[in-house]
């Protein structure tokens, strides 16, 4: 906008700075209607990525939970110990040498040893091979000799289970008349206490009373 050239200095001047600052406020005005258009824009974009969002939601997401831990195989208690059975230390039978008042004592000796101790023999003929090994000197030396004899005469061993051992041994070994003998001893005359104890004469009653069932008639 031009000016007459008659316009006072300071008008002019006057009406300049206006003219510079309303160019100044008409850019500012511009730049700002431009920030506010952007402002805008941006603002309608995010509003339409919500409404999408919105009308499509996405897919719920799937926790990153870690695999279950793999079961320890069971694992068996070790079995338990056996118990340990201590046992008094056995005596062996005396050696016999077929002596008929010894005959009992050692028979009783041989099958408290295999009753006490069965897991020593595998089986019933071994229990009698033991006991033979015991035979010693006199009559019961050759009594087992003649068993094995008859063994090797017929391949058989004549002897089958223990209770014909102990009928066997019975046979030739016991008292051949204990019971006679017990009862003339019982009720004869000679028969009485004399200068045993008490005691000492009861366990010779007792001792004879079990050889033979003696009942006073």
């Amino acid at each position: 906008m031009s000016l007459p050239s008659d316009t006072p200095q300071g008008i002019a001047d006057a009406l300049g700075y206006l003219q510079h600052h309303l160019q100044e406020l008409t850019e500012r005005q511009h730049v700002s209607e431009n920030n506010i258009n952007s402002t805008l824009a941006a603002l309608t974009a995010q509003l339409q990525q919500l409404t999408q969002l919105v009308a499509n939601p996405p897919p719920p997401a799937i926790p990153n939970t870690p695999p279950p831990p793999v079961p320890s195989p069971l694992v068996s208690p070790p079995p338990a110990l056996p118990v340990r059975r201590t046992r008094p230390k056995l005596s062996c039978p005396p050696d016999f040498n077929g002596e008929r008042h010894n005959g009992c004592a050692f028979l009783n000796s041989c099958s408290l040893y295999i009753c006490l101790a069965p897991e020593q023999f595998h089986d019933k003929q071994e229990r009698i091979l033991w006991a033979l090994t015991f035979f010693k000197g006199g009559r019961a030396t050759k009594w087992s000799e003649n068993v094995f004899r008859q063994e090797a005469d017929t391949g058989v061993f004549p002897i089958q289970t223990w209770g014909d051992f102990e009928q066997q041994f019975q046979l030739h070994f016991f008292p051949a008349n204990v019971e006679a003998d017990t009862i003339n001893a019982l009720e004869g005359t000679s028969y009485h206490q004399g200068n045993q104890t008490v005691d000492d004469y009861l366990d010779s009653f007792q001792a004879l009373v079990s050889d033979m069932s003696y009942t006073d008639p």
